[in-house]
């Protein structure tokens, strides 16, 4: 995704984001290290549909305006995840009474959420914006950011809305 972004300041959270990743990595070995367990990493269908949906939105918006809001999105759409599942462990991890652990989990956490709300601060300044309004200078660069045609952002609220799945509350 960070290949694919459009806008410096995107590439930019992303960049920084995935440095933090490195250390959320060494946080969770640690965890493991303090539960007696071995540290290994482990597939997740669920983070592995959201990293396939952004590659779609890779190849289908490319060249296009909309294609930072997508890749946006997807990336809000992990983040959310990951705010799901740390919050999770880190309330186990107390209730388990191991507050070292729900220390780690936290510091992850916290991260996470900072990360999330750059991202909805980047979409409300600019990404989701470059739809509304007419031609226009990026911060005086020379650089013209023409509006999402109504199409591509109605096929990228398609792209983007999540399926239906009543069945999970069942």
């Amino acid at each position: 995704m960070i290949r694919g972004a459009q806008s410096q300041d995107l590439k930019t959270a992303f960049e920084t984001h995935l440095q933090e990743t490195e250390g959320q990595i060494e946080r969770l070995v640690q965890v493991f290290e303090i539960l007696g367990k071995p540290a290994r990493g482990k597939t997740c269908p669920a983070i592995d549909g959201i990293v396939e949906e952004g590659q779609e939105i890779l190849e289908e918006f490319k060249d296009s305006a909309a294609l930072d809001a997508g890749l946006l999105a997807a990336a809000q759409a992990v983040e959310h995840y990951e705010i799901a599942r740390y919050g999770t462990l880190r309330n186990w991890a107390r209730e388990l009474g191991k507050d070292d652990v729900a220390q780690l989990l936290e510091e992850t956490l916290a991260e996470e959420e900072k990360t999330d709300e750059l991202l909805t601060q980047l979409a409300d300044a600019n990404v989701n914006r470059k739809g509304k309004r007419k031609p226009h200078d990026i911060n005086g660069s020379g650089i013209v950011a023409a509006p999402i045609p109504e199409e591509t952002q109605l096929d990228l609220l398609v792209k983007t809305t999540p399926a239906l799945c009543p069945a999970v509350f069942v």
